[in-house]
């Protein structure tokens, strides 16, 4: 096999990467997204320092790279940012071809449910006599009644939130995928939100509403501390993103649709959204219990016996 790259220097995938980062920033992608790409070509890199030396190395070291032992969710992250950036390598003729040609794996996606009590002992968790904790659970209740991502809930500003209207709107710029949102809010976290820009002092006018105690923007990093911190003081494990999906699984639990959860999520495509369909084992037992035809036909059925 021929050389792929024309400059054999080691460092040469950093440049390739500059230069598709630069692509993706002109294409108006996230920061996120933009983070994301470069941590997942970087590690394969890393680990594969020389694979662009030949085609042969190069789908050497893909294969070797996605025959580790992983979660398929894991795998098609992988997948999904490597494939794109070989992509880009094809259209600007440093490779042929795109080693990454094999199909997404099956990912069931089922998210994980959180117990209603355990969500009520972290509402209870914060002490909100301190202007952290009770900006802790106003957080922690806003993302219970929108589902908004924890990256986009922490950029919010205060002329983000219309609480007269009981809305909030997520601008492009704060949204994963770049499209504007505007979300409903139910009026009691409203009102706790406009108690929580009462105690912010005037010189925070301009930061986020969601902001740390010196009055700047909190970090995904930091909620995550915070989280972890409550979930050991109740002792149920609880992460950002849980909050994203109990709002989902219970929204739709309580009688929403899967259009409108789309939406409000804001997914691109129903399919991010149809694995939250998935009931779980509980839900099914009650749901047969309600419907099962032969409630009709021998009587209800005592199910503790």
């Amino acid at each position: 096999m021929g050389q792929v790259v024309k400059l054999p220097q080691l460092e040469s995938w950093k440049n390739l990467l500059e230069l598709f980062l630069f692509e993706k920033k002109a294409e108006g992608r996230a920061p996120r997204t933009i983070h994301d790409y470069k941590a997942h070509i970087t590690s394969f890199f890393k680990r594969f320092p020389q694979a662009l030396r030949s085609e042969k190395d190069l789908r050497t070291s893909i294969l070797k790279y996605f025959s580790d032992d992983i979660k398929p969710a894991t795998f098609n992250l992988r997948r999904q940012y490597l494939k794109a950036f070989f992509d880009f390598l094809v259209r600007e003729n440093v490779i042929e071809k795109n080693p990454v040609d094999f199909k997404k794996r099956k990912d069931e996606g089922r998210a994980r449910a959180i117990p209603l009590e355990a969500l009520k002992e972290l509402l209870n968790a914060p002490d909100k006599k301190s202007y952290a904790g009770f900006r802790d659970y106003c957080l922690i209740l806003f993302m219970l009644d929108t589902g908004i991502r924890p990256g986009e809930a922490l950029k919010l500003k205060k002329e983000d939130f219309n609480l007269a209207s009981f809305e909030v709107t997520i601008p492009e710029d704060v949204a994963k995928t770049r499209r504007k949102r505007t979300l409903p809010l139910s009026p009691v976290v409203a009102k706790e939100i406009k108690k929580l820009l009462f105690l912010q002092p005037l010189e925070w006018r301009d930061t986020t509403v969601f902001c740390s105690f010196e009055g700047k923007e909190l970090s995904e990093v930091s909620f995550g501390r915070r989280l972890r911190k409550y979930s050991r003081q109740i002792g149920y494990k609880i992460t950002p993103y849980d909050l994203r999906h109990s709002f989902a699984l219970l929204y739709l639990r309580n009688g929403g649709n899967v259009f409108t959860l789309q939406r409000t999520l804001g997914h691109t495509d129903l399919n991010m959204t149809k694995r939250y369909l998935a009931l779980t084992g509980e839900d099914l037992k009650v749901e047969h219990e309600k419907a099962t035809p032969v409630s009709d036909i021998v009587g209800k059925r005592v199910r503790k016996v």
